[in-house]
């Protein structure tokens, strides 16, 4: 067995979020090691390359929020920026800051086992590298683990198979090629009016319609930009506690849909469809409570899908029948234009499910489609299928993967029962991706970061989630998703789109009452953990 490097903390993950937990380590003096499946860092912003690949939050908002420097510094060209502009911005930072030296690329962690006797953890890499570490963080990311489709016939296909979230980083010219897209999510809807521009012909094979509203991306308002810059901390301070982690400079209305006579209605609805982005979601207070504020809301959406696509049976086809929010909300930049260009076909694979990929196509059960390409946007095995990709094991022996063959469980998103010193960044049980990602991640990293610090300064020796608390509070996060629509349809906050996992609710609704429970386990002395 190879002799392990000793450390203070080991990192999984050079995303944002590991990025940032390497600079808070080193501020308190702790040997850190990052160590990070790419070549190169930005996680996410790394991997996903695919044509159109743009982040659905407003570049200001999108954005380390620890180097008043680099805020008052860094420009952003566009309301939303492109993959490129973040992966330049986040390299920036890495530099900056000299990151680098203490990540390892192109290395795989394959298992990390808690060893009770030195109550450290030993992580393996698959390249043999070994590490024993005090503090384990898993910086995976939530939406990072590709959701590959099992489709009989792949390997025989004579063209080439991307996946968005695994697309070539020199790019892929689609010109004179007959593409496929399977699965039209949030990669789908930003990819396919790209490639529909570039390509011969594009056919889409759609499960279920997808609700979108229009981003209506545009260069960035310098006065709003200047005005933001003129009081950060106020602006970062109100994303936190006021808006539930997202566009705080657009904020909600406050008003229930039901409140308001129609006309005044659908003046509300248009005004947010006009201003474009998450804002439409706040047109009203209640669209993700109240089922009759939904159906407004929603009905007003697919009258303006079938005002947009001309053809009524493809408009049909486009036109979702479930609850509107209730999967993960997409912003598309002429998404639903696309599909009156005449070199376009959509492709009802709910009503005829694909057979299989043959040498030249796609099969479905009612015909066989010609391609020359195939790109799978078929999403993630989201919040949890990065960290059972990892053979981890706490106490006893005990693997995360059987811990939670019922579906992931665990104490503020942050730690599991059984497993001391192991962090989870923005984990199950947590908002996550129901917030902006930036600010969920940098309330976390702070927060681990604290308690680190609270346990070197006091000499404990480990920190773990009491089994009650762990308990409460898997109860308590089921008992406020099940006040919400979101549990309403089948999406990947439930895992549906993984064949075999666990229904259950991943993600923690409402931001605010989150951070204020976070605060409060830290004045009461971590409650609900158990220090040794």
């Amino acid at each position: 067995m190879a002799s392990a490097e000793n450390l203070d903390v080991v990192i999984v993950g050079a995303g944002i979020s590991g990025m940032y937990m390497l600079y808070r380590m080193r501020k308190l003096g702790l040997s850190t090691r990052v160590i990070e499946m790419g070549a190169d860092l930005g996680g996410t912003w790394y991997w996903n390359r695919y044509p159109g690949a743009r982040c659905d939050t407003d570049t200001i908002e999108y954005s380390y929020s620890f180097d008043e420097d680099l805020q008052q510094e860094w420009e952003w060209p566009e309301r939303y920026p492109t993959q490129p502009e973040i992966l330049t911005y986040l390299n920036h930072v890495a530099d900056r800051h000299d990151l680098r030296p203490d990540i390892m690329f192109s290395t795989r962690v394959e298992a990390a086992v808690f060893d009770e006797a030195s109550n450290r953890w030993r992580v393996t890499t698959a390249g043999g590298a070994a590490f024993s570490a005090r503090f384990l963080i898993m910086a995976t990311g939530c939406i990072s683990e590709p959701n590959i489709p099992e489709i009989a016939g792949m390997e025989t296909f004579e063209g080439p198979i991307h996946h968005t979230a695994r697309f070539p980083h020199e790019g892929v010219d689609f010109s004179g090629l007959r593409a496929g897209v399977i699965g039209t999510g949030s990669s789908g809807v930003q990819a396919i009016p790209v490639i529909a521009e570039q390509a011969t012909h594009l056919t889409v094979f759609q499960r279920s319609p997808q609700w979108s509203v229009p981003a209506h991306n545009r260069p960035t308002d310098p006065d709003l930009v200047a005005e933001i810059k003129a009081d950060y901390a106020g602006f970062r301070a109100r994303n936190r506690l006021e808006s539930g982690a997202q566009l705080s400079h657009i904020p909600a209305n406050d008003v229930s849909a039901l409140e308001v006579g129609e006309a005044e209605r659908q003046r509300i609805l248009e005004e947010r469809w006009q201003l474009g982005g998450f804002p439409f979601f706040g047109a009203f207070n209640d669209i993700v409570i109240n089922p009759e504020s939904n159906k407004a809301t929603a009905d007003f959406v697919r009258a303006k899908i079938r005002a947009i696509v001309k053809d009524p049976a493809v408009a049909e086809m486009l036109t979702p029948d479930y609850t509107i929010h209730c999967k993960r909300p997409v912003l598309d930049s002429g998404y639903f234009e696309t599909y009156n260009r005449s070199n376009v076909r959509l492709v009802d694979i709910n009503a005829a499910p694909i057979q299989a990929i043959t040498p030249r196509g796609i099969r479905t059960a009612e015909n066989e489609y010609a391609l020359d390409i195939i790109v799978l946007a078929t999403g993630f095995d989201a919040m949890t299928g990065a960290l059972l990709k990892i053979d981890i094991r706490g106490r006893d022996g005990l693997k995360l993967r059987d811990k939670w063959a019922d579906g992931p469980v665990n104490y503020l998103g942050l730690q599991v029962t059984g497993f001391p010193n192991l962090f989870t960044i923005t984990g199950p049980g947590s908002p996550s991706v129901l917030t902006n990602m930036m600010v969920a991640i940098e309330q976390h990293v702070e927060w681990v970061t604290d308690c680190i610090s609270y346990m070197v300064e006091r000499e404990h020796a480990c920190i773990e989630a009491s089994a009650e608390a762990q308990a409460a509070w898997v109860a308590h996060v089921n008992e406020v998703a099940s006040g919400t629509l979101w549990v309403s349809c089948h999406n990947w906050y439930q895992g549906y789109n993984i064949p075999g996992k666990p229904r259950v609710f991943m993600p923690l609704p409402n931001f605010p009452p989150y951070v204020e429970k976070c605060e409060a386990v830290v004045a009461n002395g971590y409650e609900g953990f158990v220090l040794s």
